[in-house]
């Protein structure tokens, strides 16, 4: 599985972005997706993710509320609307796949890796 993340860049505080992230080289409704972040310097925090068909859902702490992680398996991609931003939420996000339908916050998990797309949030 090959993962291709976009949609990155630089916002305002209490703005909005959508990250997009594309999969290709098989069958793309196999398993769990998510996203994660990371810090320079800092460990990768996981920020959500979703389950093979899209019903469940589930979010680390610190985005709850703020961010929705969506799918469209005939689309091959999976989506994470930010909104209410914080320059806390500044790093570098990555998309994960696994090819497992059970959700995990665990990156160990997650085998295939987009190459992140970075988000700034000025304050």
């Amino acid at each position: 599985v090959q993962l291709q993340a976009c949609g990155g860049g630089l916002v305002q505080a209490g703005g909005s972005l959508r990250l997009s992230c594309a999969a290709s080289g098989r069958t793309f409704s196999t398993g769990t997706m998510g996203w994660f972040r990371q810090v320079p310097g800092k460990e990768r925090e996981f920020v959500a993710a979703i389950s093979r068909g899209g019903v469940t859902t589930y979010y680390g702490n610190s985005v709850k509320g703020r961010f929705t992680i969506s799918r469209d398996n005939a689309k091959n991609a999976v989506h994470l609307q930010m909104n209410s931003l914080k320059a806390e939420d500044t790093a570098i996000y990555y998309c994960a796949a696994k090819d497992t339908g059970y959700i995990t916050t665990t990156e160990v998990r997650y085998p295939y890796w987009g190459q992140g797309t970075e988000v700034t949030v000025s304050s």
